[in-house]
């Protein structure tokens, strides 16, 4: 790992921005449902705090609409970190304004402050310069722990660093540990190589699928878009969801695929969407008018669970079906079930899959857990993230994600 971490500099008396993604899901009443993306961070931030630093901590949460939502406050994810340290957190009521500017101005060593929601301010998303350097003004030191929006291009996460000058500026461990990971295995993996890709949308892994064919020892699809591919090859999907004006460009990932993309060969089918549906088997291309398919069939699970078992690298990215709903979830589990059982490197997309293998209690058994779905799809694509490039380098020259 070629960046400087939070871990590198001295942050005793200094005061250190941190960027984190504190994008936790809320009930109607605003209590925290799940606050794993917290905890993830609390390495970082109890590093800085335990070698006498100062912490402010800037999030987003939900889309609010550039302009201050209540439904979208920071505040009880500052609640929440209190608990978490075991101290109080302070919050700012503002993210620029003099609340924020005050309490960071009158900053205890050993203390945190939690400012408002970034994308309260419409700056955040066009990456404005002037709301930037309020934001690095606050600081002497910068550091990216937020992961989930590495490939974003926000105030946050370039501009603010942009700003800062000269001062530090460096990953937190959350975000080195997922560079490393995933670059790591497109890099260097350890062969057999396996991509397990599920989800609804061909055109949500174009690039993706593209990427790790030519990595790969083997794709393995499942979801949904299995059935635009089955569509490709003449088969019959039934009611399946398919993206018909996708179909040609399944032919072409199969022609480009050279025998390492491997579609499901059974599908467990419902004739409505709806866990008390009528259920059969079909084999795969032979789905009848009135059935639609929602899950591998247990053949696939089979095969891709012995393929999984041989491999030395996994990465997977995406359910094999509707895993929310039972029982066509049985074919997520399998897969699951047979990536914590393997010895091989096993990487988790964030999102979905990662939901499912934390679910299952499988969380421990793997070897990395991504926090950001859409920042691990892009960076399996092979896409250079301008958030980390411009941080700092350790000497002897960079060999993660940007390349440089």
């Amino acid at each position: 790992m070629a960046k400087l971490t939070i871990q590198d500099v001295d942050v005793a008396g200094k005061t250190v921005l941190m960027r984190v993604d504190f994008n936790v899901p809320l009930d109607d009443q605003g209590q925290i449902t799940d606050d794993r993306r917290i905890q993830m961070a609390l390495p970082s931030i109890q590093s800085v705090l335990d070698r006498g630093g100062k912490l402010i901590l800037m999030s987003h949460l939900g889309r609010p609409k550039d302009a201050p939502d209540p439904k979208y406050t920071m505040k009880p994810t500052a609640v929440r970190l209190g608990k978490l340290l075991g101290k109080p957190v302070e919050f700012a009521a503002d993210t620029v304004g003099p609340d924020a500017k005050a309490k960071a101005a009158a900053l205890a060593t050993g203390g945190v402050l939690v400012l408002e929601n970034v994308r309260f301010q419409p700056g955040e998303k066009k990456g404005d310069t002037v709301f930037a350097s309020e934001l690095a003004a606050m600081a002497d030191i910068y550091c990216n722990d937020a992961f989930g929006t590495c490939h974003r291009t926000d105030a946050s996460m370039v501009a603010v660093p942009k700003a800062m000058g000269d001062k530090p500026k460096v990953v937190g461990f959350l975000v080195a540990k997922e560079i490393e990971y995933l670059t790591d295995a497109i890099r260097s993996p350890k062969r057999p190589f396996v991509a397990i890709l599920g989800g609804a949308k061909v055109s949500d892994k174009i690039l993706v699928i593209k990427n790790l064919l030519g990595i790969c020892d083997k794709v393995l699809i499942g979801g949904a878009m299995a059935y635009t591919f089955s569509l490709a090859e003449d088969g019959k999907v039934g009611s399946s969801l398919v993206e018909p004006d996708k179909v040609e460009l399944a032919k072409e990932l199969l022609a480009a695929g050279g025998g390492k993309l491997v579609l499901p060969i059974d599908n467990h089918c419902g004739d409505a969407f709806k866990a008390d549906c009528n259920k059969k088997m079909c084999k795969s291309g032979e789905i009848e008018d009135g059935w639609e398919g929602l899950d591998i069939g247990p053949e696939t699970a089979k095969l891709y669970a012995s393929i999984v078992q041989s491999a030395k690298t996994v990465v997977w990215n995406g359910p094999m079906g509707v895993c929310e709903m039972p029982p066509f979830d049985e074919g997520t589990k399998v897969v699951a079930q047979a990536i914590a059982d393997s010895d091989s490197i096993s990487i988790i997309g964030g999102g979905d899959s990662a939901a499912a293998i934390q679910h299952l209690g499988f969380a421990d058994k793997v070897s990395h857990v991504s926090t950001g779905g859409g920042a691990s799809l892009s960076m399996l694509e092979g896409q250079k993230f301008e958030a980390v490039e411009i941080l700092d380098n350790k000497s002897g020259g960079c060999r993660c994600c940007c390349g440089g």
